[in-house]
């Protein structure tokens, strides 16, 4: 009754504010609106998944991430907040409200999103689809809108000020306006442009990099006037399955392989079709970014393993092996990773990132990625006595021996999972294959716990396709050395009319892998254009590529049927 109560003196309050300062033509000369029922979105819902939150007896409280993702040369830092995919989200039409009580201990700046569509993580880059942030900043309140046709906010505004470190936060969503609340006082509206026009709105929390965060103490909504709403939790994990997909046929095997792929939590919680997909066809998931260093630390000691774990919980849900990707790379660095640092330093920040985050998925995957992309892009680091293994922070801290110090640190973290070292360009024959292969000669002889290597097998350009007997000699060289190998990252960029070939390339690779003892799994990188990170970034929204099995529509492509025939073909014949 008090809530109820509350709720209709806000209402009022706000009203007479707007009549009074004429702020909001959709509510200036009419009565209250009729109101539907209070829904409470915090208390029984989960928050206990989401990145930077936890649940207390007053509120989630909410820790500074200052999650960001950097571009591939480290430079930039594109914001990267958490949206509650695990927790509820709204559905409805006409007219809805939705208040919230901001509660600080300081002057940390405190954000609300509202996401109408929540955004798509490609590989190392967000695309911002439409949504909302309000919350308090500087004592004024302040919103940001994304129209989805740009990582920066189309729209910019404050309102207020002298707000304190308690404020009760409310926006209206009428028609096409914003009706902005403040406790109780209507301080502004500003355009809505359709941005909820989904129906739907999932919920997000942020604070500002400095101070010590704050706490969500409530969050509520109901519809106005004639207005419809209904709040929806995350759907369930596990997906019903048939007994005809690609991992069924390589199960059966003589020697089975797992059929894997790399996937993203965003669209696996939001998106049923990648979900039925995902759950349907493959036995192993690689997480596609949320195990990377920027994703999980982004602040040193503070770690958001949130979307990883939804991760984990998945493939447990639907008897999935999980590959981990990836604990050291020279990419995908927070910031104060690549800040100037004694060689030691350098060293301790790798070895403790190492243990905290493989311990933390400790017992949880099968598989790690523990040193990623070591060679080289650079010709003069094949000649001149250089071995080829990249000159990068790592290597300039600890030389080659960084390697070594990375796969003891994940044996001892997780004795139990098998460690690979993860590369590109080394299914063909030439110099960075030589060095790779002398490479793992001397992490043998030194006694590296390293059991197996992945080969990416990104095929962008004509160049970039290799002949799958040339790859199954580095598949029988590995043997050799008493060593497993995978194909980790697959994915053929092809034009429309060149499907087939896709289907050629992907479908020897796997034939390959199948006949080959020490070959284990086969995982394409992604598996459909809708989220592929060969899209086009250079346009907002960006443009699909055309690299995978499925299309943007989750049509099956020949690449998937060849797959299929792969598999069994190997079934009838014995030789899987």
């Amino acid at each position: 009754m008090l809530l109820f109560m509350r709720f209709r003196k806000s209402a009022v309050i706000a009203v007479a504010c707007a009549l009074v300062a004429g702020v909001s033509g959709d509510r200036a000369g009419t009565s209250a609106p009729v109101e539907g029922p209070v829904e409470d979105l915090l208390n029984g819902r989960d928050w206990a998944h989401f990145a930077g939150g936890k649940p207390t007896p007053t509120g989630v409280r909410i820790t500074p991430l200052d999650r960001r993702i950097t571009r591939q040369d480290g430079t930039g830092g594109q914001p990267n907040p958490p949206v509650n995919l695990r927790g509820p989200h709204m559905v409805f039409r006409g007219d809805v409200r939705i208040e919230a009580g901001l509660r600080r201990t300081d002057d940390t700046d405190a954000y609300l999103h509202l996401y109408g569509e929540t955004p798509v993580i490609y590989d190392e880059w967000r695309y911002e689809r439409r949504g909302v942030r309000i919350g308090v900043a500087g004592g004024r309140l302040r919103i940001d809108r994304w129209d989805g046709d740009s990582d920066r906010p189309a729209m910019t505004r404050t309102f207020g000020s002298g707000l304190g470190r308690e404020v009760r936060l409310a926006v209206e969503v009428r028609a096409n306006r914003l009706v902005l609340e403040a406790d109780g006082r209507v301080v502004g509206t500003v355009p809505a442009r359709d941005v909820f026009g989904s129906g739907r709105i999932w919920f997000g929390a942020d604070a500002g990099a400095r101070g010590k965060g704050w706490t969500l103490s409530d969050l509520h909504a109901r519809s106005l006037g004639r207005g419809r709403m209904s709040v929806v939790d995350a759907p369930g994990l596990r997906v019903p399955r048939s007994s005809d997909a690609m991992r069924d046929l390589a199960a059966v095997l003589p020697r089975p392989i797992r059929m894997g792929t790399a996937l993203a939590a965003g669209p696996l919680l939001t998106d049923s079709a990648y979900r039925r997909t995902a759950g349907e066809e493959f036995s192993m998931l690689t997480p596609e970014n949320d195990f990377k260093p920027q994703f999980v630390q982004p602040r040193r000691g503070v770690f958001a393993f949130a979307e990883g774990d939804a991760l984990v919980d998945f493939a447990e849900a639907n008897r999935m092996k999980v590959h981990a990707h990836t604990l050291v790379w020279f990419e995908a660095l927070p910031a104060w990773m690549r800040a100037e640092m004694t060689h030691e330093q350098r060293r301790r920040v790798m070895v403790e990132h190492i243990r905290a985050v493989a311990g933390h998925f400790r017992g949880k995957v099968a598989e790690w990625d523990v040193v990623n992309e070591p060679m080289s892009d650079e010709d003069e680091d094949y000649s001149n006595g250089n071995r080829g293994v990249r000159p990068q922070l790592w290597f300039e801290a600890m030389g080659e021996q960084y390697i070594d110090i990375a796969f003891h640190a994940a044996r001892e973290a997780d004795p139990h999972a098998v460690l690979y070292l993860n590369e590109y360009g080394v299914e063909e024959d030439g110099p960075r294959w030589d060095a790779l292969y002398a490479l793992l000669i001397r992490l043998t002889e030194r006694g590296v716990p390293i059991d197996g290597v992945g080969f990416q097998d990104h095929e962008y350009a004509v160049g970039d396709r290799t002949d799958p007997e040339v790859f199954r000699r580095k598949v029988r060289a590995l043997a050799g050395l008493g060593l497993k190998a995978r194909v980790s990252e697959a994915d053929v960029l092809v034009d429309e009319d060149e499907e087939e070939i896709q289907a050629r390339q992907l479908a020897g690779k796997l034939a390959v892998c199948g006949e080959e003892p020490n070959c284990t799994s086969f995982s394409t990188w992604g598996f459909t254009d809708k989220y592929g990170s060969t899209a086009d970034l250079r346009h907002y929204p960006p443009s699909p590529g055309n690299a995978l099995p499925w299309d943007a529509a989750y049509e099956a492509k020949p690449a998937y049927w060849a797959l299929r025939d792969v598999l069994d073909d190997a079934r009838r014949s014995g030789t899987g």
